[in-house]
């Protein structure tokens, strides 16, 4: 016979569980929240700005890409950074990567080809940050700036965090996402993501000190 207290006692821990993990994401929701309007001051310094990849239509960089490029191109002419740093592959063989279309549009508005890199193989934020350590080793770059769309930043930090970059972060001042629901959604989705991302993150660290191989 099922007892009636063991029932109320699962009702309870369910209920529990709901609250803790609805809190833990809003507290997601907030760092998304916070993170996104944070710029590179007046008068700080990098050695680069790395453009996180975005759509680009055949040679031309997508609405939200060329905001991110302007930005870092904002940077550079302001003496803020050293370098910009493009990366990004391409979704479809034939087509220019996206890397290859920031680097493109940056020379188009006079910034020095040596003093602009890329890396054109990643297909996610995760790679593109990864891809990027040998040239940063490579050109002795010691300090980053990540430039994305402000309810990117979060994320791209947490992951810059894990891969133990020493970077900050700088959003566009403008994004298309700027518009009520478009904005409201964006920062729902981005939050998802980096809960999704820490969840497979502190897994992936508590099943390698279960299973000893630390």
């Amino acid at each position: 016979m099922f007892r009636l207290p063991r029932f109320r006692h699962l009702l309870q821990g369910a209920a529990l569980g709901t609250v803790l993990a609805l809190s833990a994401f809003a507290a997601i929701v907030w760092l998304v929240y916070q993170t996104g309007k944070s710029r590179l001051p007046d008068g700080a310094h990098v050695d680069a700005a790395v453009v996180l990849g975005a759509a680009a239509w055949d040679k031309r960089p997508s609405p939200v890409f060329r905001e991110r490029i302007n930005h870092a191109i904002a940077l550079y002419q302001s003496r803020r950074v050293d370098k910009i740093i493009f990366t990004g592959g391409t979704p479809k063989k034939g087509y220019m990567t996206e890397a290859e279309v920031g680097r493109r549009y940056a020379l188009k508005q006079g910034i020095p080809a040596r003093d602009i890199l890329f890396e054109n193989t990643s297909r996610n934020t995760y790679e593109n940050l990864s891809n990027i350590r040998p040239l940063l080793h490579h050109h002795d770059i010691r300090t980053i700036v990540i430039v994305s769309d402000p309810y990117h930043l979060a994320r791209a930090a947490a992951i810059a965090d894990e891969l133990n970059l020493n970077a900050r972060v700088s959003g566009t001042p403008t994004s298309r996402y700027d518009e009520g629901k478009k904005k409201d959604r964006f920062l729902l989705q981005e939050s998802y993501a980096l809960s999704a991302y820490y969840a497979a993150y502190w897994g992936n660290r508590l099943w390698r000190f279960v299973s000893g191989n630390r």
